[in-house]
């Protein structure tokens, strides 16, 4: 485990689904500053997490804001680019396939196309900043995930990031992740509990994360020294702002027919955003669900997406003319866009209080989604007298990065070196774990085991439970189990180690909810010791990676490694 002392800089970075930011201060100031310099545009906290590539889709030829199209020039006949890449994010987590995006390229290379181009503007920003930084050796770059990322998404993440040159060497302890939540609650602690005077011990708050992809909560209790423990279990779903774009889609598809939507997104992608854009600028941010206040919003196809008008059918393209091809949106179709999205956050909040044994004082609705009016009114009208403040802090878009660079600052000013610093410590000591882990281990076949899983050698093998679902787990904890080799003869061990969102499991294939984790194998010398050699095989649960290892205990040899998984 590094001790950091080498660390100099803190990079925060929110990588998310449609918009991302990063936040980064000095270890010696601990002065945060959110960038607001992007390529074409300056002031916003965040730019468009959005790719444009070359037409082999080799190269990136801008990303962000410049990756954006523009608005149709009905003059002059404008070659078709290739299709901007963005949602690649989506292609992480348990998003079902259906609601994956087509990508012209694999995710794994749009995320590290991206992660490299965010990357060079942050080494840039450090270097304006403070001269004499080394970025692989002096900056700790934290990037947080939503809450709902496995071990394996996350391997992904590091993997790519490894990939963009944003750390030196794969398991580079310069690179931690922290979940979107907990950054959230992070900043939150800092900067919103204090002035409304929740700052006491034993208070207890929510944060509802509302991104574009992802919405995230999380529960937490503020104990002593800056301290925030879990209260429940960590909860994300798919039902970001983007979803409710998904919905206004439909309805355009209902009216002008298939054909033309899946036309307008197959050959003219440019346009199609640009459509969305407009209806997010004007419709969207704008919905405050107060009838009295909705004027009814109209869309000239015509203006905003003059291609679409040769891809509807005769019949379509009638009765469009008919109404110069003007679309009307009453209040009750932007409210109908709105509510399965605003509903299923319902939910997820409703379940995550009813969870919660202890009384909720705050709740903050962070990201960009948190900014709709509506979505705060509905939010306020249900859990106001469950929930004595509900609130959106100040700049809740940048409360992920500012939250991320605040936990890489905790752990950077524990190091030995910057003890004279120690104001700030580790915000997060525990948590509660989403899954349960375990092994593959060979028993005795007995009676009662299915015959058909009864191996040639007589045994069988089995799931092992190390740590059950919802069990709290401090950082850094072990979870250890003895073993002895299957055969006298063997000289390798390979642990097989799974997760299951059940509270336990009989066999690692039993379905689909056992999951492949990744794999750890250590030699086994001394063969003449037969099934005498023992080895401690543990589970670490560090921060946000878990660690395999095995130690044997008649050499002492040890084995050690953050999860090497089948990606």
């Amino acid at each position: 485990m590094s001790d950091y002392s080498d660390i100099r800089v803190v990079v925060g970075l929110d990588f998310g689904t449609t918009y991302s930011g990063f936040t980064y201060c000095h270890v010696s100031d601990g002065n945060f500053v959110t960038n607001d310099q992007w390529p074409g545009e300056i002031g916003p906290l965040k730019t468009h997490t959005i790719l444009q590539y070359d037409e082999h889709y080799m190269n990136v030829k801008s990303w962000g804001n410049q990756a954006l199209s523009k608005r149709p020039n009905k003059k002059k006949k404008i070659k078709n680019a290739s299709k901007p890449v963005e949602l690649f994010k989506l292609h992480l987590g348990d998003l079902s396939d259906n609601l994956k995006p087509n990508l012209p390229v694999n995710y794994k290379k749009a995320i590290t196309d991206y992660l490299q181009k965010i990357g060079e503007l942050i080494k840039e920003m450090v270097t304006i900043h403070w001269s004499g930084i080394n970025f692989l050796e002096n900056v700790l770059v934290v990037i947080t995930v939503p809450a709902e990322y496995s071990e394996k998404d996350k391997a992904i993440m590091r993997e790519c990031a490894y990939n963009a040159g944003l750390i030196k060497e794969r398991y580079s302890e310069n690179l931690q992740f922290t979940t979107e939540p907990e950054a959230a609650a992070i900043y939150c602690m800092e900067n919103n509990l204090k002035s409304n005077n929740l700052d006491t011990l034993g208070t207890t708050f929510m944060i509802v994360d509302c991104g574009g992809g992802t919405v995230d909560l999380t529960t937490r209790k503020l104990s002593g020294d800056k301290q925030l423990s879990e209260v429940t279990e960590r909860a994300g779903d798919f039902c970001g702002s983007t979803f409710i774009d998904r919905q206004f889609l439909e309805v355009l598809r209902k009216i002008l027919g298939d054909r033309a939507i899946d036309s307008l997104r197959d050959n003219h992608y440019g346009q199609m955003q640009y459509m969305i854009r407009e209806f997010c600028h004007n419709a969207k941010l704008q919905f405050t669900g107060n009838k009295s206040e909705f004027s009814s919003y109209e869309m000239d196809l015509e203006e905003v997406v003059p291609v679409i008008m040769q891809y509807v059918t005769e019949e379509i393209g009638y009765q469009m003319e008919e109404s110069d091809w003007l679309i009307e949106f009453s209040y009750k179709d932007i409210k109908s866009m709105f509510d399965p999205i605003v509903e299923k956050i319902i939910t997820m909040i409703q379940t995550q209080l009813d969870n919660n044994r202890e009384t909720c004082s705050a709740m903050f609705l962070v990201g960009g989604f948190s900014q709709s009016k509506y979505l705060q009114k509905r939010i306020k009208q249900k859990f106001q007298r469950r929930v004595k403040n509900i609130s959106v802090p100040l700049h809740p878009i940048a409360a992920i990065s500012r939250g991320a660079a605040l936990y890489g600052l905790s752990m950077a000013k524990s190091a030995p070196n910057l003890d004279r610093m120690n104001s700030l410590k580790f915000v997060i000591n525990e948590r509660k774990l989403k899954y349960t882990y375990g092994i593959r281990v060979s028993r005795e076949w007995k009676e009662g085991d299915p015959i058909e899983r009864k191996r040639s050698n007589g045994r069988i093998y089995k799931f092992c439970s190390l740590a059950r679902r919802e069990t709290v787990v401090k950082v850094n904890q072990e979870f250890t189990l003895d073993i002895a080799p299957e055969r006298a003869s063997q000289d390798t061990i390979t642990f097989h180690i799974y997760y299951t969102t059940k509270n336990s499991a009989q066999y690692c294939d039993e379905d689909d909810e056992v999951k492949k984790l990744g794999k750890l194998i250590i030699s086994l010398p001394d063969v003449h010791l037969g099934k005498e050699r023992r080895v401690l095989f543990g589970l670490i649960f560090g921060r946000m990676e878990i660690t395999a290892i095995a130690k044997n205990q008649f050499n002492g040899q040890n084995y050690r490694i953050n999860l090497k998984l089948d990606i």
